[in-house]
């Protein structure tokens, strides 16, 4: 339950941020508002019916999910923010004034997952995705996922 307490603190406090180079062969994936987007790699398939998530095989071993929060203000997390998430400094990977960018869930076994939190800021809002992979994904495309967040840029598909 805290884990999708902190998720919420982090959407509310958003992230906005510059568009960011999508890896060769990757597809992207818009929120269902079609304002902000991720990349993902090219194996990974949309969630259902529905836009803004992407998973690896099925849900229980990698999914990324992308939102965006119209008229929610992007700014960096303040101290209080941070130490009350309960994130060391070592997970968190940046808190600027372009991006929030951390690890809110470390895996300790095989079978639990990594997690992954961003937020950019957008024209009029803010742009935030959550992505959580079992240890048989690497940490590195999780991350990849994450910085590729970016407010939705036409003709990227």
């Amino acid at each position: 339950m805290r884990e999708f307490i902190v998720v919420a603190l982090i959407l509310l406090w958003g992230a906005p941020g510059l568009s960011q180079t999508v890896p060769a062969g990757w597809k992207t994936i818009q929120d269902a508002k079609a304002g902000c987007q991720i990349a993902v790699p090219p194996e990974w398939t949309p969630f259902g019916e529905s836009n803004g998530a992407a998973v690896w095989k099925d849900p229980t071993n990698a999914i990324a999910v992308v939102t965006s929060q119209p008229g929610q203000e992007f700014k960096p997390l303040p101290p209080g923010i941070v130490k009350s998430m309960d994130i060391p400094k070592e997970r968190l990977f940046e808190n600027s004034a372009t991006r929030i960018f951390f690890q809110d869930r470390v895996s300790r076994h095989s079978e639990d997952p990594n997690a992954f939190s961003s937020s950019v800021p957008a024209k009029g809002g803010t742009c935030s995705c959550h992505i959580v992979v079992l240890p048989s994904v690497p940490v590195d495309v999780a991350k990849k996922i994450a910085l590729s967040l970016a407010p939705f840029a036409a003709g990227t598909q």
